[in-house]
């Protein structure tokens, strides 16, 4: 198989099924299955190595900026990454800065406890410790760089139905009987991965029995860049700075409990609401609907197959207690991107097994590490066992108290550890 020129002018955006069937590249570099966040970001990250894609997104309709109450803390490094994708460009001024960051235990109406853990983005050189950006703003300006990218072709609408790997390959064949082929297919799909049911990969699942309620409010007083972390015996409340007197609010509940929440009118889950958050930025109202994602872990059993890759949450899902769900799979992305655009320099089938299994080995076990800390994380804090609450506060006073320590944590949070990838760097 030879590699296809590169196109001149902007991407192929391929309608679909309610239109006549267009022509399909003959062959790309990679076939991305996912048009979330993970995957229009790998095409452009691959794009950037010189790899051309074929972005496949089963969404009806093109990415629009309708509100859906997701936003995400996106951590130094994932920041850097879309620097230089040229997506931040596109969200920098919509985005809120995280210039602290308060932990503590509490229950509902009491005061959190007085020994909590307190970081400021000060004590590291970067600046802020990440930013707030809502999902509507990341998905607009991902689009507006892929239109201008002459390397990714998108299909929208389209889903896929079948895929095949063979020794010079992959192909998949979409709802619409068309087929393509590739060197390579890379799921970034979700959870429900199609991609790695379709290869044979299983999951390791584990369900938390909690349902994460999600809503932005308006405030009275300015929240000052700061991301507050209460953690309740029915789980964890994080209230996250947006641009302006507003935060994203993400409670994670019982799921009963829940359900009872997503069922009440407005000035009833306020009334509900306002105990556990609290007075410190004064009146509270909602901005927008509410809405519920049951959480859970679950980590596909390999990250690659033959002639196949997962991203994102097609690879790992995982408790948003630290916020580090959307800023893991973008490691995903940066590292793949990496070693793919060094294997297509030197020559080497971007599909092959010794090329696939470098990235296999380079996200594993950050993957598995960060996923065992957040479900540890809640487990060791989701209840109202006496003895863990002091050991627990304890805990946290003493990580505060020690500036090394103290500033260890501050820089993982920032995604600044580990071993990163050129494009996070």
């Amino acid at each position: 198989m030879t590699r296809p020129r590169d196109k001149a002018g902007p991407p192929r955006h391929i309608p679909g099924m309610t239109d006549a069937p267009s022509p399909l590249p003959p062959l790309a570099d990679v076939l991305i299955v996912g048009g979330g966040l993970a995957g229009p970001t790998l095409a452009l990250a691959l794009a950037r190595e010189g790899l051309s894609s074929v972005l496949i997104d089963a969404r009806p309709e093109a990415i629009s900026d309708r509100y859906d109450g997701r936003s995400y803390s996106l951590a130094v490094a994932s920041r850097r990454l879309l620097t230089h994708l040229g997506i931040w460009a596109h969200v920098a001024n919509r985005a809120q800065p995280i210039l602290a960051i308060k932990v503590a235990d509490g229950r509902p109406g009491e005061a959190p406890s007085p020994l909590h853990l307190a970081f400021d983005h000060a004590e590291i050189e970067e600046g802020p410790m990440g930013h707030m950006v809502e999902d509507r703003h990341l998905r607009e300006a991902l689009d507006a760089e892929l239109s201008q990218e002459s390397r990714v072709t998108v299909l929208q609408g389209q889903a896929v139905v079948a895929q095949e790997a063979g020794p010079g390959g992959v192909a998949v064949t979409l709802a619409d009987g068309r087929r393509i082929e590739g060197r390579l297919l890379v799921g970034a799909d979700g959870r429900q991965s199609g991609t790695a049911q379709r290869a044979g990969i299983g999951r390791t699942e584990k369900r938390y029995g909690q349902t994460a309620v999600t809503c932005t409010v308006h405030h009275e007083k300015p929240h000052r860049g700061t991301a507050c972390q209460l953690f309740l015996p029915s789980g964890p409340l994080a209230i996250l700075p947006l641009t302006g007197h507003r935060s994203s609010v993400v409670w994670s509940e019982r799921d009963e409990r829940a359900k009872a929440l997503m069922a009440m009118d407005d000035a009833s889950f306020l009334a509900a609401l306002r105990p556990v958050f609290g007075s410190f930025l004064g009146a509270i109202g909602l901005e927008g609907p509410r809405f519920a994602f049951p959480l859970s872990l679950s980590l596909a059993n390999s990250f690659t197959g033959p002639c196949l890759a997962l991203v994102g949450d097609a690879a790992h899902g995982m408790h948003p207690i630290a916020g580090q769900g959307l800023n893991a799979g973008l490691r995903d992305v940066a590292a793949l991107a990496e070693v793919l655009g060094d294997a297509h320099g030197r020559g080497e089938d971007v599909g092959g097994p010794d090329v696939l299994e470098r990235y296999a080995r380079w996200r594993r076990f950050d993957t598995a590490t960060l996923a065992l800390a957040t479900d540890g994380f809640n487990r060791l804090f989701s209840n109202d066992s006496r003895p863990l609450r002091m050991a627990r506060d304890l805990g946290l006073g003493l990580v505060n108290r020690i500036a090394p320590l103290r500033r260890a944590f501050i820089r993982e949070a920032a995604g600044l550890t580990g071993e990163l990838p050129r494009l996070m760097r």
